[in-house]
């Protein structure tokens, strides 16, 4: 029978050093920093969402509200003609002072705040947000890629210098301004601006007592956006898109139908009172 030899180790192999403690720790900061900045990057999406589509939604309805506003006033001021009843013309009373704006409130507020709430371009000039309404409730995949990549290398988080932290900060509020607009030529110059600037790498973590501050640090931090989560998604116009996640563009378009369904009723019922 043949002989198996057993292989020899070489002289100068040796076994792996064991991973320390410290190491561990470091490791688990890292994969903790990198989980939060997705996270971020989610509930920054879904925010941007939300805040488009209630743009989206009184731009492209809020007049149809308003027609439907001023069908319910002149159906009570018709039924109110025809009883005659102290209760009926209360009604109309109160449907016509709900959509009659106040009398000179425009022309002295100088179209900067007008009947009906602040001007979109004194909205926009205070919020430093564009004056350009949204495209779309979703801004293009293009846009999201480029956007999703600019945090990943330029996110806050990843430093520990304030200096630094500030400079990234900064920077990501003109990035999240252009993901919003769905700007991809803006983003495009951003990612440019970035690599152009001073080569920073993130900082090293720091070690021992340290790593549990970031550790917590980091845990707070998700807590905290777990909360914005929660608000984004209990608001009237959160709850609207969890209903049509897929399609929110197309979610518009479904409650624009059923609206002017409500419309063509109300004035169907307005014409039979008028006729009669």
């Amino acid at each position: 029978m043949a002989r198996v030899s057993t292989p020899q180790q070489p002289p100068h192999a040796h076994s792996e050093q064991p991973e320390s403690g410290t190491d561990r720790l470091e490791r688990a900061v890292r994969a903790a920093e990198t989980a939060l900045i997705e996270y971020e990057i989610a509930v920054e999406t879904f925010r941007i969402e939300v805040e488009n589509f209630s743009r989206l939604h009184q731009q492209r309805l809020g007049p149809v509200y308003l027609r439907l506003d001023e069908l319910d006033a002149r159906i009570a001021e018709a039924v109110a003609a025809r009883t005659q009843d102290p209760e009926d013309v209360r009604r109309a009373q109160q449907a016509r002072a709900a959509v009659a704006p106040i009398p000179g409130i425009d022309e002295l507020l100088g179209g900067w705040i007008q009947s009906e709430g602040m001007s979109p371009e004194a909205q926009a000039m205070l919020g430093e947000r564009s004056v350009r309404p949204p495209e779309r409730v979703r801004p293009g995949e293009e846009a999201r890629r480029r956007y999703r990549e600019l945090v990943r290398r330029a996110h806050p988080d990843l430093v520990t210098d304030e200096d630094e932290r500030l400079r990234r900060e900064e920077f990501i509020v003109r990035v999240n301004r252009a993901y919003a607009d769905g700007d991809e030529e803006a983003l495009a110059a951003l990612a440019e601006e970035w690599a152009a600037g001073p080569p920073r790498e993130p900082d090293p973590v720091s070690r021992g007592e340290e790593l549990y501050a970031r550790l917590e640090w980091l845990a707070s931090r998700k807590d905290w956006l777990g909360q914005v989560v929660r608000e984004l998604e209990d608001s009237a116009i959160g709850s609207m898109l969890k209903l049509a996640h897929d399609d929110p563009d197309g979610l518009l378009d479904d409650i624009a139908r059923q609206l002017d369904a409500q419309v063509a009723e109300r004035e169907q019922r307005l014409a039979e009172l008028l006729e009669t």
